[in-house]
């Protein structure tokens, strides 16, 4: 993957400071169980995909993935002090409404400098099942050959009593890490009959993994 992005990605010590951050912050609300986290490769580009059925799943992945992950996140969440703040921990900006050129190639320029970018493809909060992906996680996957690790977050949906937009304090959050794969065919073409295949590929994978989780966890 030739390096033409990289100097647009965000850098690498605002996604360490956004890990330690998270860890502190899920370490003091809430017991996560976390599983298969040795399956994330320790080194080069990786892709972070996960369920999203809650807010705080991003949070929840960022504070126990084994690596410092940048996420995309909608371009809605950057307001206020919310903007220079998810900046300044290696969080992208995207418009998902739209083709956002600044944002992919940041994301590129992170897999390019041999990160970890981290996707919701189901796009938003959904059924957290992927049962809708988006193209874009399988766009990222073929043009840069990166290997996609499949991530399941099971149990964040819960409302609590006291803050019904978070889940009960102390309440077990389950993640459960699959094995890495390489989507497409090699060939690195990006046709639209590609890219459909990838994305079909991806979501039999990932639907694969969430269910094995849930035998897993009893969830």
């Amino acid at each position: 993957m030739r390096a033409q992005h990289a100097d647009a990605a965000p850098g690498p010590r605002g996604a360490a400071a956004g890990r330690a951050l998270a860890i502190g912050l899920i370490n003091g609300l809430w017991r996560t169980r976390v599983l298969g986290a040795w399956r994330m490769p320790a080194h080069g580009p990786v892709i972070l995909a996960g369920n999203h059925s809650h807010n705080v799943d991003g949070p929840l992945l960022m504070g126990t993935a084994p690596r410092p992950v940048h996420f995309l996140v909608k371009q809605q969440a950057f307001v206020g002090p919310l903007d220079p703040f998810l900046r300044s921990i290696g969080q992208i900006a995207v418009d998902r409404e739209n083709a956002d050129r600044t944002a992919i190639t940041a994301a590129l320029g992170v897999l390019e400098r041999g990160g970890v970018l981290g996707i919701f493809p189901e796009g938003t909060r959904a059924g957290g099942d992927f049962a809708e992906l988006r193209a874009g996680l399988a766009y990222f996957a073929v043009r840069s050959g990166a290997p996609v690790v499949p991530v399941a977050v099971l149990g964040s949906a819960r409302h609590g009593r006291v803050v019904k937009a978070l889940p009960p304090v102390r309440a077990k959050v389950d993640i459960v890490f699959g094995d890495p794969f390489t989507a497409g065919d090699g060939s690195g073409r990006r046709t639209r009959s590609a890219l459909d295949a990838a994305t079909r590929q991806i979501q039999e994978r990932l639907t694969a993994h969430l269910a094995e989780a849930r035998r897993a966890t009893g969830r």
